[in-house]
């Protein structure tokens, strides 16, 4: 790896963290699509698993008092459920797939309410999203447009959306890591990891900029939160998808 791809990491690890700290997702999209740009897809899927499992650690550790584990104990039992199902397929995308769903995960955010009445505190869909977000996340990398459609129309506040979302995320990105770890081994150094100081300098800033934009997130009313948020994640989409029109 040269130095040029390791300091676009490192500035994206920061820059994304404090995205997500605000908004609970949106980082991620970004983070995923420069480590795809610079790594292959085994490799980017393992690097921003470990990145954003301890950037949404920490985010989860400092909103902890918000978490509504009984949701996440919920999510988790969905997300064993996908588990099964991806390793029984054992199907990896390749670059361009992966920015195809980076692409079209984020418009999610746009389908009307009335077409699915998601709520993640009814019966049923917080087992419904570990499973269907777990599937995507690990397949694509990131699922969280996906997942904030089951948050959209609760009562819960900012801090406990992010917060939770955050818990449930610790899980997904650990299980994206252990699925994609395979085709690494597999591949007998044909395929490379980055150096462990580059994930030794990415950590404390990942926690960095969870923590500010945690600051700004506080600032934030619960309007606002939701607006910004839809529209950053589309133009994210947007950019994704032209990539992958371009590699097709």
């Amino acid at each position: 790896m040269s130095w040029v791809s390791a300091v676009i990491i490192l500035l994206a690890t920061l820059l994304t963290a404090f995205i997500s700290g605000i908004f609970g997702m949106a980082g991620g999209l970004i983070l995923m699509g420069v480590l795809t740009a610079l790594l292959p897809v085994a490799s980017a899927m393992i690097v921003h698993g470990a990145i954003q499992m301890v950037s949404n650690g920490w985010r989860a550790f400092l909103l902890r008092r918000h978490i509504k584990w009984g949701i996440f104990m919920r999510y988790a039992a969905g997300s064993a459920g996908a588990v099964i199902l991806l390793v029984l397929l054992a199907w990896r995308p390749d670059k361009t797939i992966v920015y195809l769903l980076l692409g079209l995960t984020p418009l999610m955010v746009w389908i009307p309410r009335k077409v699915f009445d998601l709520d993640i505190q009814k019966r049923g869909q917080a087992e419904a999203a570990g499973f269907i977000v777990q599937a995507l996340n690990t397949l694509a990398g990131v699922a969280g447009p996906l997942l904030d459609l089951f948050f959209v129309r609760t009562d819960m506040t900012r801090q406990a959306i992010v917060a939770t979302k955050s818990a449930t995320q610790v899980l997904a990105h650990l299980v994206k890591i252990a699925f994609w770890s395979l085709p690494i081994l597999a591949a007998a150094g044909s395929v490379h990891i980055p150096p462990l100081w580059l994930f030794a300098l990415a950590i404390p800033l990942s926690m960095t900029g969870t923590w500010l934009g945690g600051l700004v997130l506080d600032r934030m009313s619960d309007v606002n939160f939701k607006r910004w948020m839809r529209w950053l994640v589309t133009v994210i989409g947007l950019v994704y998808l032209a990539r992958a029109a371009g590699l097709l």
